[in-house]
């Protein structure tokens, strides 16, 4: 249960309780009241602005008015106390029993405690990664694709249902060098001097192996054939091993799409699609034949000072009009943009998100303004942009790779440290911040290396189930005893350690509603470390240990906080993409 809605529901309640109407004699917008942690513990355990919110449009003292619901409040069987703070701040503090029913509802949710409904089921397209087929994943990609990941993780787990997309981009010049540069691998594999690799085309080793499967099927038969039809085959053989080799070193990044479109299918009969997507907009209004002025610093390959179609996207709320059909006939590659994004709409999404790199900035209005042009702003769209990732080892900068030559491989990077702490560690940072990677502190066992903390709370939660179980000669795992013996738990860091449990529903519905996962790894990272410093107490007092060999009862009520702490540790790092460890070695 989120114990912020709730309360915010019981609040709202204890307002129309008050008979309050507006100075016009209507009802009162509560849509503005909020109930949060306050900032400051000591003040107790939940904050509204109910009073603040309500008083101007009431005609009322937003003092007295509080003093007022506070009375309301005070009579809530959960409510311990209930202050008013400055000019009319409200807050809460719970009973103690009420935590502990809230820790029985967490033991009764398992690893589904926090899981919500908040989505109601709305279609969400997270398209994330969709980096050119011309090489393997470097370090560079790896940020996007675990935000995109996390989230469309977390808006699954908030009840959206979701589908993770990757878009291919398989069309264009980029294609065509990547077509070149493994033509030139084929003749090498054929034992042909090919000298340096000519700038301009792909000089990676990791087109070696596709030369060497071109060899093999086809002999010298490509250099017997027209160079169009020749370099043709070459391509679709180069992309799908290229795709091949981008799916591996995702999945060893635990990033599995669910769908991968192909940028060529839009250009596919006489492009169809892009022509039926313009045909629209045209039908809108929103399309004209016009020219454009040059635009300011370096002049885009794909600018021209002659008549063009163009997308009347400046009415729409972007900053220039776009062209979509150049003077000759062919298409800008924003024409595929506008094909693909109503292929997406007509496949029933509500939400569309993007996750780009930092480099996609100018990139931003021009897809909002042609999502408001395609769906009269009837779909919702957002683009994350990822800032980009500096990599270190011990405080050095890492620059070079052994397979690429220019870049570090994402395969390397996870050889290297492992899924886990990448994962984690890219989402330690809000991804419109930059991020700095050293490989060497991600791997240190240390309070200061996040993932390593968190994930050793979960191994020690099993550790202490372990003990247990050899102090007390039995199993002691069960649920049921854990929740029956909940009132035992009256110790102020007991309790302390079951409020932090209890943010983690409103964590999940504010992380996928902000599109934040950053949101989650701080999460856990608190949880993990309030935990610990609960061990730790037990360290210095005995009688706080969670285990009590004298005391079967108190212990069992003690492990349900453990078990609670560890369903929330494997749920979380299960939305991150990691694993929450039983032991760690």
């Amino acid at each position: 249960m989120n114990i912020f809605a709730d309360f915010s529901a019981r609040i709202k309640n204890a307002v129309q309780s008050l008979e309050l109407q507006s100075k016009e004699g209507g009802a009162l917008d509560m849509s503005r009241i909020t109930v949060e942690p306050p900032r400051d513990a000591s003040h107790g355990d939940l904050a509204t602005n109910a009073a603040m919110v309500l008083a101007k449009p009431a005609g009322q003292n937003p003092r007295a008015l509080a003093e007022r619901l506070a009375a309301v409040l005070q009579t809530d069987a959960d409510v311990a106390a209930v202050e008013i703070a400055g000019p009319g701040f409200v807050n809460l503090r719970l009973k103690d029993a009420f935590w502990r029913k809230q820790l029985v509802g967490m033991l009764d949710q398992a690893v589904d405690f926090g899981r919500s409904k908040v989505g109601g089921g709305k279609k969400v397209n997270v398209e994330y990664v969709s980096a050119n087929p011309t090489g393997p994943m470097h370090v560079g990609h790896c940020r996007g694709a675990v935000v995109g990941d996390a989230l469309a993780n977390l808006l699954g787990f908030a009840g959206y249902e979701v589908t993770k997309e990757y878009y291919i981009n398989d069309a264009g010049a980029q294609i065509a060098v990547l077509g070149r540069s493994a033509f030139l691998r084929y003749r090498e594999a054929l034992g042909d001097d090919i000298g340096e690799i000519p700038a301009g085309l792909y000089p990676g080793d990791y087109l070696v192996p596709v030369g060497q499967a071109l060899a093999e099927e086809f002999g010298r038969d490509l250099l017997q054939k027209p160079e169009e039809e020749a370099l043709a085959l070459v391509k679709d053989r180069t992309v799908a091993a290229m795709m091949v080799m981008i799916r591996e070193d995702l999945a060893m990044l635990n990033v599995r799409h669910e769908v991968f479109f192909s940028e060529r299918s839009l250009h596919a009969d006489n492009a169809m699609a892009i022509r039926s997507a313009i045909t629209d907009l045209t039908l809108k209004g929103h399309i004209y034949k016009g020219k454009l002025p040059p635009p300011k610093g370096e002049k885009p390959d794909d600018w021209e000072d002659r008549e063009q179609t163009l997308f009347r996207s400046t009415e729409v709320g972007d900053d220039a009009d776009r062209p979509l059909v150049k003077s000759d006939g062919s298409f800008t590659y924003f024409a595929a943009d506008v094909a693909y994004l109503k292929d997406k709409v007509a496949r029933g999404f509500e939400q569309l998100i993007f996750i780009l790199g930092a480099d996609h900035g100018g990139y931003v209005k021009r897809m909002e303004a042609l999502n408001k042009a395609v769906t009269d702003g009837k779909v919702e769209l957002t683009v994350l942009l990822c800032q980009l990732v500096k990599l270190f080892r011990n405080g050095e900068p890492v620059r070079m790779s052994k397979r690429s030559g220019d870049f570090v491989t994402l395969r390397e990077a996870v050889e290297e440290v492992g899924r886990d702490p990448i994962r984690f560690m890219m989402l330690y940072r809000k991804n419109s911040e930059p991020l700095d990677f050293d490989f060497a502190k991600v791997t240190e066992q240390s309070k200061e290396n996040p993932v390593f903390y968190v994930q050793y709370a979960s191994a020690r939660c099993h550790s202490i189930f372990r003990m247990a179980g050899e102090q007390l000669g039995r199993d002691m795992t069960d649920r049921t005893d854990m929740k029956s013996a909940g009132e035992r738990l009256v110790d102020e860091g007991e309790i302390g350690l079951i409020k932090k449990l209890s943010e983690y529903p409103r964590l999940i519905e504010a992380a996928a509603q902000f599109r934040e996962p950053h949101r989650l790894a701080f999460y856990l990272y608190d949880l993990a470390s309030s935990f610990h410093g609960q061990y730790n107490r037990g360290n210095d007092d005995p009688d706080l240990r969670f285990v009590k060999v004298n005391d079967p009862i108190l212990t069992h009520a003690r492990l349900g906080l453990v078990q609670a702490v560890s369903d929330v540790l494997t749920s979380g790092l299960a939305l991150i993409g990691a694993d929450a460890p039983t032991e760690m070695r």
